[in-house]
């Protein structure tokens, strides 16, 4: 089907400003890498996203679910098909008593930042999501990879998950349903687009403690993150007997690059881009460093980071 066939269609039900063809994913990824996304389109609402669904069902047209990007290795050749941006933002706030206990029960749009939502809940004198305040993620992506920092993870929080399935029908899962692993969940191995999820947080009287427990994660990731540069996050999962930042700075692999693809000299477990790096540089850097630790320590070790296009 030609572009300007696609355009038609998509036209019909989304926003013009909501469409946006041969886009570059360096403008939507935090790594700033990535060749073009035939079709980058942001999907506002419920309907929305069935219709892009559907559309891309009848015409066999490429799908690629996103987020804000901030998980992803998008690589130089770019995207095929239709990119769908899931930017529903409904944030409601319900108070629920439990064992004469006051708590919150939140229900967010995947769509929300998960930075803009903590800044929500800190004003609402609401605690429990202080860890994600500093992920610069959405609630869908958190979800999906079941994100965590400082000894919490979403496992914790979510009590339910509204997504779509293949077919455009709305499922709700519960937290069991969900399958929360380390960094994993269902939605890394069933095809959901997620739409929006249910948290459930606790109350306190003094919201002076939610700021103080931001600000110390907030200047512990200044001290010890190399947020001054692009990056996708932490690159590897921390392994079952090991750490493996450690190891990659024990391999003595700092500072080593391909291109301007970098491993952090301020954190081993964060491959940079100083500039320029192309999705190819990231690659094969990555594969180095999986070379050296299996050599070294006989460790196999896993991306976190997810790679994209083709």
């Amino acid at each position: 089907m030609k572009d300007s066939q696609i355009y038609n269609l998509l036209i019909e039900k989304i926003s013009e400003e909501q469409i946006l063809q041969n886009e570059s994913m360096k403008k939507h990824t935090s790594f700033k890498i990535g060749g073009n996304a035939e079709f980058f389109v942001k999907a506002k609402n419920i309907e929305e996203v069935r219709f892009v669904l559907n559309l891309c069902n009848t015409n066999k047209i490429p799908l690629t679910i996103v987020g804000n990007g901030s998980n992803l290795l998008v690589k130089d050749n770019g995207i095929k098909g239709i990119v769908l941006k899931i930017d529903i933002n409904n944030i409601d706030i319900k108070e629920v008593i439990q064992k004469d206990e006051k708590y919150a029960e939140i229900t967010v749009g995947a769509g929300v930042p998960l930075g803009k939502l903590a800044q929500i809940l800190s004003k609402n004198s609401i605690t429990g999501f202080e860890f994600a305040s500093g992920i610069p993620g959405t609630i869908g992506g958190a979800v999906r990879m079941n994100a965590g920092a400082y000894g919490s993870e979403f496992k914790d929080i979510v009590i339910e998950t509204t997504c779509m399935n293949a077919d455009g029908e709305i499922i709700k899962l519960s937290n069991e349903d969900q399958q929360f692993e380390y960094r994993k969940s269902v939605f890394k191995e069933i095809k959901y687009i997620i739409l929006e999820t249910k948290l459930l947080l606790k109350y306190v009287e003094d919201n002076s403690v939610i700021k103080e427990k931001m600000d110390e994660f907030k200047k512990s990731r200044l001290e010890k993150q190399p947020i001054e540069y692009p990056s996708a996050g932490s690159t590897f999962k921390r392994g079952s007997d090991f750490i493996t930042a450690k190891l990659i700075d024990e391999c003595g692999l700092k500072g080593y690059s391909v291109g301007d693809a970098e491993v952090s000299t301020k954190h081993a477990g964060f491959v940079i881009n100083k500039g320029q790096a192309t999705a190819k540089d990231v690659l094969e850097l990555v594969e180095k460093i999986k070379q050296a630790i299996a050599e070294k320590f006989e460790k196999q070790i896993e991306l976190e980071i997810e790679i994209i296009g083709e």
